[in-house]
């Protein structure tokens, strides 16, 4: 069976595990306790040099990155992957757009607006981030105005990548009524069979560590 190396307060984890879940593939998820440092522990550097979440473990073949197991998941299950050659450079367009353009800046936003103590949490930083942000989430926007998916007619892994963080319940510069094309987006992918929530899909919630 498919391991899966997470924490549920992971959007890049959330990523992979939603790909995994909606491929049909058996797959478990394995909690990495973040918090407590285990990602920068000996044992986890062995398994990932680069101290992260995501790490996928099928067999013989060990991978991270997020992209790279969503790729890795829809040619496994021939599912999420889009329909043609074409379709396949569309989405890892939007992968790699969503990895520099909006994921690394909600990731951070998020974290430093929740997971560090009020008095070390920069304001200035914050605001520049979430300036950042509103301009990915209209490009986001003006992609989905006259479209259900990002590529092609049915869910792939570009809407998959794409949407990560935007289903947290933190508070990082996104509100979904603010973007009614998003909105509706999110909720064809939450209609999605199989869908789940990140805190339902893995191991590890904010409500853990209260």
């Amino acid at each position: 069976m498919i391991k899966l190396y997470c924490f549920g307060e992971s959007g890049n984890a959330y990523k992979a595990a939603l790909a995994l879940e909606l491929s049909g593939l058996e797959w478990e998820p394995v909690f990495v306790d973040f918090f407590n440092g285990e990602t920068r522990a000996p044992d986890y550097l062995e398994l990932n040099p680069m101290g992260e979440v995501p790490v996928m473990i099928d067999g013989d073949v060990t991978l991270s990155q997020s992209g790279v197991i969503q790729d890795y998941v829809s040619s496994k299950s021939g599912k999420l992957g889009g329909k043609s050659a074409a379709e396949r450079r569309e989405i890892l367009r939007w992968q790699f757009w969503d990895n520099h353009k909006m994921s690394s800046q909600a990731g951070m936003t998020r974290f430093l607006m929740n997971f560090l103590p009020e008095d070390k949490r920069p304001a200035e930083v914050i605001a520049f981030m979430q300036g950042r942000l509103k301009s990915a989430y209209k490009t986001l926007e003006h992609e989905l105005a006259n479209k259900d998916w990002l590529v092609g007619d049915a869910l792939t892994i570009a809407d998959i990548s794409c949407c990560g963080y935007l289903f947290y319940p933190e508070p990082f510069g996104f509100t979904r009524a603010d973007w009614p094309h998003i909105d509706a987006w999110l909720t064809r992918i939450e209609a999605t069979p199989g869908w789940k929530h990140p805190y339902d899909l893995m191991p590890g919630s904010p409500a853990d560590r209260a």
